[in-house]
């Protein structure tokens, strides 16, 4: 959708939400030096009311409220959207429609069950900077050691690989199972942390296409440091980048760390360019409305970003000058 078609209050809504996305520090993205990687949890994801006024009934969400999610999406190379609905029609819209045609988009099938709530996962990519490996897949959990069966996830987490320049990369993204209080959430963290350390990682390393494993999404994690959950969600060697320990990812009178992406850290080939945050848009956009009334047409999550380097040029020429890449400037040794 053209930014010429837009209200004067959603020009508005996007001029501040814009200055929120720069208070970020998210990155530009730059052609063949960087991959901007995030997660979203985009609140109820499904129908939308095809209007820039409001809907008096439902959905609550309109064509305002997808310019402004459109608007944070297009700063991402690939971001992963959780709480998808059955109804495709919203995220949809947003690829086709708000992004355009350099936009991808790979969608899981609804989770099936009482705990599943219809939602699927998904990825939206730009297509001028990643293209799919080919990879992709739902994870379920083997049977036990006597072949029993054992309880899968209520939202079947989804595995996608992606290539970026001459980098490949697979992304694992979930929405865990939320409960009726917290102590509900742990089996299904636990299991996923072992899954992933035991069965994906090892065959990353026997150099299978799930190299370079991020594991991102909603994992519904109170609190980090200390918080049961998230032990148990990094018991297994994944480890959360130090921008992010810290940072809020709901909004709220109590805010939240629901929102993860974490990786092995000495498993991942990608150069993590030590550049990670969360862009908070609550009180830059819907003003007339209260935060709560306005998660109902954007989200009540903030999503988060990762930056990486994919331009290898400086430790390529360290190699040739036989001097290391980590050095604080290892082209010194060229005379000018």
């Amino acid at each position: 959708m053209d930014y010429a078609e837009y209200p004067r209050l959603v020009v508005e809504d996007i001029v501040r939400l814009r200055r929120r996305i720069q208070d970020s520090q998210l990155p530009h993205k730059l052609i063949d030096r960087n991959l901007l990687i995030g997660t979203w949890n985009i609140m109820n994801f499904g129908r939308v009311y095809p209007a820039w006024e409001e809907n008096p009934g439902s959905p609550k969400r309109n064509l305002r409220a997808m310019a402004c999610i459109a608007e944070i999406v297009r700063h991402f190379d690939v971001i992963a959207i959780q709480e998808v609905r059955r109804d495709t029609s919203a995220i949809r819209m947003l690829q086709k429609d708000f992004l355009g045609s350099d936009w991808g988009l790979i969608l899981s099938d609804v989770s099936a069950g009482s705990g599943g709530n219809q939602e699927r996962l998904a990825f939206i990519y730009d297509k001028r900077r990643v293209q799919p490996s080919g990879l992709a897949g739902e994870i379920v959990l083997p049977p036990t050691d006597q072949e029993e069966p054992v309880q899968q996830f209520a939202r079947t987490p989804y595995i996608v690989g992606f290539q970026s320049a001459n980098e490949g990369f697979a992304l694992l993204t979930t929405h865990i199972y939320y409960g009726d209080v917290p102590a509900d959430r742990l089996e299904e963290i636990k299991a996923l942390a072992a899954y992933t350390a035991t069965e994906i990682r090892d065959r990353a390393k026997q150099g299978a296409e799930e190299n370079n494993l991020i594991v991102l999404g909603d994992f519904n994690i109170d609190d980090r440091g200390d918080n049961p959950l998230f032990q148990a969600f990094t018991s297994t060697g994944l480890v959360v980048p130090d921008q992010l320990l810290n940072v809020k990812t709901t909004f709220g009178t109590q805010p939240k760390y629901y929102d993860q992406i974490a990786w092995f850290m000495g498993d991942l080939d990608l150069l993590y360019a030590e550049r990670a945050g969360v862009i908070n848009f609550a009180g830059a956009i819907y003003q007339e409305i209260t935060r709560q009334q306005m998660a109902y047409r954007v989200s009540n999550h903030l999503p988060l970003w990762t930056e990486f380097v994919v331009d290898r040029s400086t430790e390529r020429f360290a190699h040739t000058l036989g001097v290391d890449p980590a050095m604080p400037d290892p082209m010194a040794i060229v005379p000018d």
